[in-house]
């Protein structure tokens, strides 16, 4: 399938990082498990919620790399004197990974009734105006320079 490049456009300067964000999100797993909610909590606020019965605190881990939340989960192994008449349980381990768009930032964690929750907020944006000043002429190369030359001690 031929992929639209929206983000080669001159008026889209510096924004390489979001085609680069959209490739990491659209490679994540399509796997199901574990099932998760996203809700909006607050005006600002959101929280994953993850279904992880059978996992302890011990069995899970939340890390942020680079703007990418990821959750794994991993059990110990079973007992090998449990004798299973049927086993319907997951056991198996996972890792679901969530996007982040800039700015959004992880507040904390934590389990209550086989769920796990992750509360995100993204800051209020303020609207910033500034004046850039036009001078006369070509820039002072002096003021900006290009080379630094360096001398050998003698």
């Amino acid at each position: 399938m031929a992929r639209i490049d929206g983000f080669n456009s001159p008026l889209l300067l510096g924004f390489d990082h979001l085609e680069r964000m959209l490739d990491r999100a659209s490679k994540t797993s399509a796997e199901g498990y574990p099932p998760y909610n996203i809700e909006q909590v607050a005006d600002n606020q959101m929280r994953i919620s993850l279904a992880v019965a059978g996992f302890t605190m011990d069995d899970l881990q939340v890390t942020l790399e680079d703007n990418q939340l990821v959750v794994r989960g991993r059990q110990a192994p079973v007992d090998e004197n449990r004798v299973f008449i049927h086993r319907g349980i997951a056991a198996r381990q996972f890792q679901r990974a969530f996007v982040l768009a800039e700015g959004i930032e992880v507040m904390g964690a934590h389990m209550d009734n086989g769920l796990l929750h992750v509360d995100l907020e993204r800051p209020v944006h303020q609207a910033e105006i500034r004046t850039i000043d036009i001078r006369k002429g070509a820039p002072d190369v002096t003021t900006h320079p290009t080379t630094i030359d360096v001398k050998p001690d003698s």
